[in-house]
């Protein structure tokens, strides 16, 4: 599809230049012991791979790796690159607390605002921690409005389209986020029937929230639905699938209102009452601070978000390095930036490849690693990247080799990637991609069977097996 794209113009040339890999089959250094390999994993569809020496860029070994294909969550490690150059490897988010008026004798006459700073990582115990500071400033009263702002990323209903309405990593995206825009719902057996709960829980903090809420509706599938009210998330489920006590986390699709609810919640148990939030879209002029929570450095959340792939880091992370207004400029921002600065010619559609638009071949992401190598911030990348040791056929790592992996992998239904680098301590380092992916298969699955489609895993188990097998390979041949 992206065969006939031209790369545009650079305004910075790119870091490296590997040598090109050649359309078909097994392009380069590659015998018949990895057609044997990738015939036995029995995965349809395309398989592309390629290795180079990550100094050089000299190419080693590749097949098919300039296949356009989904990257999934490989997408990531080109977000982090992106935003490591674009806010800095020690930028934090901020969520204040901010007041319009003065304080007289622990009396606000005037407003409060929460104000969001994009910070996708906010979770109930730090908001109660704000709270508490904020109780410690004297602050007893309130007599104007409660304003939640969320507008310092853009607001979007859930990251892509193509989710079911119920799974946990495609929750909406704002300026104000909480629990990674999740709220938790519980059910337990009560007198022959059931008893139903929705909250933002913590480790010390579990506050209720009313804003989502859940009834039971008997039938045997769909397991769940979605209903989006004005201000609230309505959501039914089905009695028969319940059975024992049980709980998971529900996506949020109002988050804005959602944070507010828990943050006036938590604002009572200190004494403070504050009237219905409204949600605003602009900070009021003559806003001050009063009390502020900081994120974790960036280089610390990306490491989170690399090891547990987490969908919202990436979009929030993004959207904060483009300012771009919506998803899809920012992701477009993102696509022109890695154009620019390593050479390729994919496209990616969202920071967190949740989303069915990202193509990119197998070589271009080695050339993101390689070209990573050649800026400060990009080097940070492989210390962040999860490290783990290669191999062996079953799976097990293999505890006689010095041999380590770092490399970010990407899951999507029928669709395994991984890329990153290969290296022993003191010796040289391979940079490496390794896309699989049944696209037809997957876009055959009904949206509302995509949590866990049938034959899913077993796939997965055997596209991870051929990475270590082609992983364990390159090291004892290169390294």
């Amino acid at each position: 599809m992206l065969a006939g794209v031209a790369l545009p113009v650079w305004a910075d040339a790119p870091a490296t230049s590997p040598r090109p890999v050649t359309r078909g089959g097994l392009d380069r250094g590659a015998d018949s012991e990895v057609a044997r390999l990738i015939e036995a994993a029995k995965l349809g569809g395309a398989v592309g791979f390629c290795v180079a020496d990550a100094a050089t860029g000299v190419m080693l070994e590749s097949g098919g790796a300039d296949q356009p294909m989904a990257p999934a969550s490989v997408c990531k490690a080109v977000t982090s690159l992106y935003a490591l150059e674009k806010l800095g490897p020690v930028h934090r988010f901020t969520t204040r607390v901010m007041r319009v008026g003065a304080v007289v004798d622990g009396r606000l006459e005037g407003d409060l605002i929460l104000a969001g700073g994009g910070d996708p990582t906010l979770d109930t115990d730090s908001l109660g921690d704000l709270v508490a500071a904020l109780a410690a400033t004297g602050l007893r009263e309130v007599t104007g409005r409660f304003l939640a702002y969320g507008a310092a990323i853009p607001e979007r209903e859930r990251i892509s389209a193509d989710q079911p309405d119920h799974v946990g990593y495609n929750p909406a995206i704002s300026g104000l986020m909480l629990n990674f825009n999740r709220v938790y719902f519980e059910w337990k057996r009560a007198n022959g029937d059931w008893a139903l709960g929705m909250d933002a829980r913590g480790e010390r903090f579990v506050p209720p929230v009313h804003m989502a809420s859940a009834r039971l509706a008997k039938r045997e599938v769909p397991v769940f639905t979605y209903e989006r009210g004005e201000k609230e998330d309505r959501w039914t489920v089905a009695q028969s699938a319940l059975g024992q006590d049980g709980s998971r986390w529900l996506p949020v699709r109002h988050p804005a209102i959602y944070v507010a609810e828990v943050f006036a919640t938590l604002c009572r148990a200190q004494g403070i009452v504050l009237k219905e939030a409204e949600v605003v879209t602009v900070l009021p002029e003559g806003a001050v601070q009063m009390v502020a929570h900081d994120s974790a450095v960036l280089t610390d959340l990306l490491r989170s978000m690399l090891k547990f792939s987490t969908n919202l880091t990436a979009e929030a992370v993004g959207l904060a390095a483009s300012g771009a207004g919506t998803l899809e400029g920012s992701a477009a921002a993102m696509t022109d930036w890695a154009r620019r600065r390593f050479g390729i010619a994919g496209r990616l559609g969202d920071h967190s490849g949740l989303g069915p638009n990202s193509r990119i071949t197998a070589a271009d992401m080695m050339r993101v690693m390689i070209g990573a190598k050649a800026t400060q911030t990009g080097k940070l990348l492989g210390g962040l990247m999860r490290d783990h040791g290669l191999v062996d056929a079953e799976g097990n790592e293999r505890k006689d080799s010095r041999v380590r992996v770092r490399a970010k992998s990407g899951t999507l239904n029928f669709v395994s990637c991984l890329s990153g680098y290969i290296g022993a301590p003191e010796g040289r380092e391979l940079a490496f991609a390794i896309f699989t992916g049944d696209l037809p298969r997957r876009d055959a699955i009904p949206i509302a069977e995509r949590e866990t489609p049938k034959g899913v895993k077993s796939w997965v188990r055997r596209s991870r097996r051929l990475q270590g097998q082609l992983i364990a390979r390159w090291a004892d041949a290169y390294l």
